[in-house]
């Protein structure tokens, strides 16, 4: 054999070695595509040309007409025809969190998530600049929609706009906004400089709003948002957030001293829309941990902390993993917790893998390998290694849930269905149907399993077969991590 053949040899067994090891990996690459291409079924208002998922077509365009302002645009969070902006604001952050943090392994999908980040940022400017005095936080009344199984293209059901303002204040859901917008500038900054100046300057508006008139949403708006998006850890813990955010994309002190007034020492292992409290203290631990800045040694030690309270076998750990291995933390769509808490896995065990940090937990030591091989576990069981070898993401995988609890996937779309249909002209044949939805929300991630890894795949039980915006933009980050990494 030449030496050229030889060559190709050894190349070739390196090849087979490089495909052995990683044999049984999910492909993250295409998860993490669709996890972002999902954002265009949720899509509201007036559609692009380029829409790729074709069988949604225009709604809302009407939408805060009542109030004599336009509030076209946004998101959908769920499997409903709402528009809740406490969720959706959360979404963005999220979604702007994987852009920033993860721009480079993203690779070719980080203009596909500024894309959705920009869907849902143009929306919440309308919503922030639209009326003095006000923050627009809503559109749609939810429990008229909620007894409807209507195309959102078809909705005959009231598009109420819901507001908070200094007589009516809603701190959290301003804050959260605070956030998304403070942290989707940092997205924009060098790609389009007007349009992050704008994001900013409304991030700090908003902001001082939300501390100038302190108080709760849910007190202020009632059943408008609960029970479907409740503020129900209260404010404190948006204040928190949003001021890291805009520490994060200012580096003005000012917000440093926010922080240390407002003594926010509640402990917490979830992370979620609602409860926001480990994400703050992740996110400014990157102060202390990768800038050593002594002011935020306090927040590591929570992140510590919430790290301690995740991690399994450990007499610290509040955590339930159903036998499969999977994080379980709440009945109600568990996998939303579980696509938050995973991002704060590999974005701290990144934080700790750069400045060589490792801590304890007890008498076990931590490392940044056991942080991310927990991600990793919690990423594979949703693309399909668990004991039932299914995807719950849809689309994803040779087997996936294919009746999903949402309206638009399970009808038949405008295109091929024409007429309109009535607000319960969906519930005979498409809600009670037992076949699988005619257009597949391609990307979305369901609620999931049960704590026995056991699930119906059943439309009539949204905790398990409903997806939601906030469940995808989290598992944007680790999908990114995984997709553009080696090590695994």
């Amino acid at each position: 054999m030449g030496r050229k053949g030889a060559s190709q040899s050894l190349i070739l067994f390196f090849l087979f070695a490089f495909l052995a090891c990683v044999k049984g990996h999910p492909n993250y690459k295409d998860a993490l595509a669709k996890s972002i291409l999902f954002f265009q079924g949720q899509r509201s208002g007036k559609l692009p040309v380029n829409q790729e998922i074709a069988w949604r077509s225009d709604s809302g365009l009407t939408d805060g007409s009542e109030a004599s302002v336009d509030l076209q645009g946004g998101y959908y969070d769920g499997g409903d025809n709402v528009k809740f902006n406490f969720p959706m604001a959360f979404t963005t952050t999220m979604l702007s969190w994987s852009a920033i943090e993860y721009a480079k392994r993203l690779g070719p999908q980080l203009e596909p998530t500024r894309v959705a980040i920009r869907w849902a940022t143009d929306y919440l400017l309308k919503c922030s600049n639209a009326s003095p005095g006000k923050l627009y936080v809503g559109v749609g009344e939810p429990n008229a929609d909620h007894k409807c199984w209507q195309r959102p293209e078809d909705m005959t059901t009231p598009r109420s706009v819901f507001s908070v303002s200094s007589d009516k204040p809603g701190s959290d859901v301003a804050a959260e906004t605070a956030a998304a917008l403070a942290a989707a500038s940092m997205v924009f900054r060098k790609v389009d400089p007007a349009y992050s100046k704008l994001l900013l300057e409304t991030s700090k508006k908003v902001w001082k709003f939300a501390i100038d008139y302190r108080g709760s949403y849910s007190d202020s708006l009632g059943p408008a948002v609960c029970p479907f998006y409740c503020s129900y850890s209260g404010y404190k813990d948006e204040l928190l957030w949003g001021a890291a955010w805009l520490f994060t994309a200012t580096k003005d002190t000012s917000y440093i001293d926010f922080l240390k007034s407002l003594g926010a020492d509640d402990k917490s292992d979830i992370f979620s829309w609602d409860n926001k409290y480990a994400g703050a203290r992740v996110l400014l631990s990157k102060q202390a941990l990768i800038n050593k800045a002594i002011p935020f040694e306090q927040f590591n030690k929570q992140a510590e902390e919430f790290m301690c309270s995740i991690l399994p076998n450990l007499p610290s750990t509040t955590t339930e993993y159903t036998p499969g291995g999977l994080m379980y933390k709440l009945d109600n769509v568990n996998l939303q917790y579980v696509t938050s808490i995973t991002f704060l896995l590999t974005t701290y065990a990144k934080y700790m893998a750069s400045s060589r940090h490792t801590f304890t937990c007890g008498s076990t030591l931590v490392t940044p390998s056991a942080i991310r091989n927990l991600a990793k576990k919690q990423v594979d069981y949703i693309l399909g290694e668990n004991p039932l070898k299914m995807s719950y993401m849809v689309g994803y995988g040779e087997r996936f849930p294919n009746k999903v609890h949402h309206r638009g996937s399970s009808m038949p779309s405008t295109k091929s269905h024409s007429t309109t249909m009535g607000c319960e002209d969906g519930f005979e044949p498409y809600f009670k149907s037992s076949s699988p939805n005619p257009n597949v929300l391609v990307g979305a991630i369901v609620g999931g399993p049960n704590k026995g890894d056991a699930f119906s795949d059943d439309r009539n039980d949204y905790s398990q077969s409903e997806s939601a915006t906030y469940i995808n933009a989290a598992i944007v980050g680790p999908l990114a991590y995984l997709a553009g990494s080696n090590k695994y």
